[in-house]
């Protein structure tokens, strides 16, 4: 299965059709947060920093409109939202475009259309969302900056480099070559292949007391490493 390194939060107090929602991102190759109202969707977005949002409008504490703006003004957040709603008259879809969403659907929905609209939207704003995110580890390479679930965990600049380029590639085997002319493509003094072993030993300690007992790099013997996404 395909994974495309986006989290996408889904909040509705709906619990089936939050459920429906989230099979069809799953089976499109997303990963998917659930939130049953607005208070449960602050925490969600403040631990786990969602690429996306779709978010119904009517909602059990705050409405979409105003989790919409909270993203928006206090969170100075850019991350595409959509909203798919109960409410239909032109008048809400007006208020909910202009309030910031990027998108407005209208239950009953198809849910194929829904994914094929993030999927447009995506495209659309690709420019604002460049975050990467596997196994609770987000990175922002515009930033320079990683976290896992909330909690900002310090890189230099060659790990930084290194991880950036291993989730660029998940599942994927890259030889030791390979990373280095990523790290160093005009250093002309000799590096060796013993460098990345290092840069991989201090990555995995980095994370070794945040992920489960499955490995986050994996070493291919004779060849590299590949990144375990998923």
């Amino acid at each position: 299965m395909k994974n495309r390194g986006k989290s996408i939060l889904v909040v509705d107090q709906d619990k089936e059709i939050r459920c429906l929602i989230k099979e069809e991102l799953v089976n499109a190759g997303f990963q998917v947060l659930e939130a049953a109202n607005a208070t449960e969707a602050k925490d969600i977005f403040l631990t786990f920093d969602p690429c996306f949002v779709i978010c119904e409008v009517v909602l059990d504490d705050l409405n979409g409109f105003e989790l919409c703006n909270w993203i928006r003004m206090k969170q100075k957040s850019e991350i595409p939202i959509v909203f798919v709603s109960v409410l239909s008259s032109e008048e809400d879809r007006i208020k909910g475009l202009r309030i910031g969403g990027d998108d407005y659907v209208t239950k009953p929905f198809s849910s194929t259309e829904l994914v094929a609209r993030v999927e447009t939207v995506l495209r659309r704003t690709a420019h604002r969302c460049n975050k990467i995110t596997y196994r609770g580890i987000t990175l922002k390479p515009l930033k320079g900056e990683v976290k896992f679930q909330g909690i900002q965990i310090p890189f230099t600049l060659h790990e930084f480099k290194l991880l950036y380029f291993l989730m660029r590639h998940p599942n994927q085997t890259l030889s030791r070559q390979q990373i280095l002319d990523e790290l160093y493509p005009n250093d002309n003094k000799l590096v060796s292949e013993r460098t990345v072993d290092v840069h991989i030993l201090k990555l995995r300690e980095k994370f070794k007391n945040h992920l489960d007992e499955r490995e986050l790099i994996e070493t291919v013997r004779g060849v590299g490493y590949r990144f375990i996404a998923f």
